[in-house]
């Protein structure tokens, strides 16, 4: 796993925006996936070394940009590069519609033209059965973070190893049912103690930390607020480049 962006919308620290790089173990066959693509998915992925033409699939939390606006650079990328492997993009409901729309609205007559390569839309609603993508299976829990669309908690089963991702959400339990017994839980940390709608604070965390039974928690979105806090920290950091392996 490549944290190869590890910041909020705004850059702070100078980090790039959410972009986790998973490579999963297991045959040469096993193609990496994305959680989430934030507008500078691209950068952050040659920064560190990632083939973006590898990817085989994308796990989308919710449609806020600086989550899943990199996907229209990650499927022109692929067009020009003469990509001809298929890519998944699996999100929210309303991630087709609003792929389409930012797509024209950056790249007019881009959502419809012909590609060697077949771009497939999966949307995720929470309750669903676990459904597998590009050998992943995916769950969905529902989130508290409005971004015009059913935002998600994420767990993802690949390689013989659960990871449970929050994106962007305020506290609810469904963070502690999606990372029940997982080897990791990527937890949103936006703030240090300050309330802010819709996001996760280190306080909700730490305040919640006995009901988080993953094996391991990683931080990540911090803002310029949390990144002045982390020697205070009672989890594991996130920053831009970091690689964790099983």
């Amino acid at each position: 796993m490549t944290f190869a962006g590890s910041g909020d919308a705004f850059g702070s620290g100078g980090r790039l925006q959410a972009c986790i790089h998973l490579r999963p173990a297991g045959p040469p066959a096993a193609v990496p996936v994305l959680l989430d693509c934030g507008a500078t998915s691209l950068p952050a992925l040659r920064r560190c070394g990632l083939d973006p033409g590898a990817i085989g699939a994308v796990f989308v939390s919710h449609l806020h940009g600086d989550h899943f606006g990199g996907l229209p650079f990650l499927i022109l990328d692929g067009q020009f590069a003469g990509r001809v492997s298929p890519l998944v993009v699996a999100g929210p409901a309303g991630t087709g519609q609003r792929l389409a729309e930012a797509m024209e609205c950056m790249f007019p007559g881009s959502a419809r033209v012909r590609r060697r390569f077949a771009v497939e839309v999966i949307e995720l609603r929470p309750g669903d059965a676990s459904a597998v993508m590009a050998g992943v299976r995916a769950r969905a829990y529902p989130a508290s973070h409005p971004s015009g669309a059913p935002a998600l908690v994420l767990r993802l089963t690949l390689g013989g190893r659960v990871i449970a991702y929050t994106g962007d959400t305020a506290w609810t339990p469904a963070i502690a049912e999606a990372a029940a017994g997982a080897d990791l839980l990527i937890a949103e940390a936006y703030y240090w103690d300050k309330a802010v709608p819709h996001h996760l604070r280190h306080a909700d965390l730490a305040a919640h930390r006995d009901e988080l039974t993953a094996r391991r928690t990683v931080l990540t979105h911090l803002s310029a607020d949390m990144l002045g806090h982390l020697e205070q920290a009672r989890f594991e950091t996130a920053h831009d480049g970091l690689v964790l392996r099983a």
